[in-house]
């Protein structure tokens, strides 16, 4: 069996800066809980205070894109630095551009003449800000990856654990749910301990026909209850692999997922 090739050195590369992000957060965590709390609600207050400043200066025409420019030359000098330091100021430069375009529509656009312009200026404005909380979370997820090392399985393969892969379905394509077929079928593992279920919630004849051609399970019910959990928890009253993958039926796994994710899984197995 051919293994994926991981490397055990997974942090990102140091530099100056990094250095001396770690130097700095070893004399804070040297610090008392008191003063560390203390110091955490000051920079938190000085930093808000800050970028309420920026967000809200009034600004003409051409001071606005001599902002808009320089934020975004900044951005293209920063993302060539590698570090978490340049992932920080990369995120607070386009939250700041965000938020103040965002006190801008709220404060200049929303004059309307009449119902229909509030109407479709109102609905605008509501989707907007959707796109600006899809950002805001998105940079909480991303903005400060951990970094862990993966933990390389044992070389005794026997030992392993078996995983049943779940893709759940309801109205996707066959064209599109045979690329996340296809590539959970190929997931870096030893095949007598992988075992590929199609989820269908649509009860189609061709996906049954598929599955049945390229052997993979197929698992369906006489209902839609729960929509998705419903479905995860009536597939598992018919299988019984010790570890479960789901995927998206339009979420193609890399062949190494399980390779970098189960050393975790299985040194805390018990």
């Amino acid at each position: 069996m051919v293994m994926t090739n991981l490397s055990l050195d997974a942090s990102p590369p140091r530099t100056r800066s990094s250095l001396w992000l770690n130097a700095l957060s070893a004399r804070f965590g040297q610090q008392s809980r008191t003063l560390r709390r203390a110091l955490k609600t000051v920079a938190i207050v000085v930093g808000l205070l800050l970028m309420a400043l920026v967000v809200t200066v009034p600004l003409d025409l051409y001071a606005q894109c001599f902002f808009a420019l320089a934020c975004f030359a900044a951005m293209l000098v920063i993302r060539k630095m590698p570090g978490r330091i340049s992932v920080l100021a990369l995120v607070t430069l386009s939250l700041l551009a965000s938020f103040r375009y965002m006190y801008w529509r709220l404060t200049s656009t929303l004059d309307f003449d009449n119902w229909l312009d509030s109407l479709l200026g109102y609905g605008l404005i509501v989707a907007e800000f959707y796109t600006l909380i899809v950002i805001v979370l998105g940079y909480v997820q991303t903005a400060w990856p951990l970094h862990r090392k993966p933990v390389i399985m044992p070389s005794d393969s026997s030992q392993w654990p078996t995983v049943d892969v779940f893709i759940p379905s309801y109205n996707e394509a066959l064209s599109i749910v045979k690329l996340t077929i296809f590539a959970a079928q190929s997931i870096d593992w030893p095949r007598d301990k992988l075992r590929v279920y199609v989820l269908d919630d649509g009860r189609r004849e061709d996906f049954r026909e598929f599955c049945e051609q390229i052997g993979v399970g197929y698992l369906t019910r006489e209902n839609n209850y729960h929509a998705k959990a419903g479905n995860l928890n009536e597939a598992l009253k018919s299988t019984d692999g010790e570890c479960i993958a789901m995927f998206d039926a339009d979420h193609v796994p890399t062949r190494s997922f399980l390779q970098v994710a189960m050393g975790w899984m299985y040194r805390n197995f018990n």
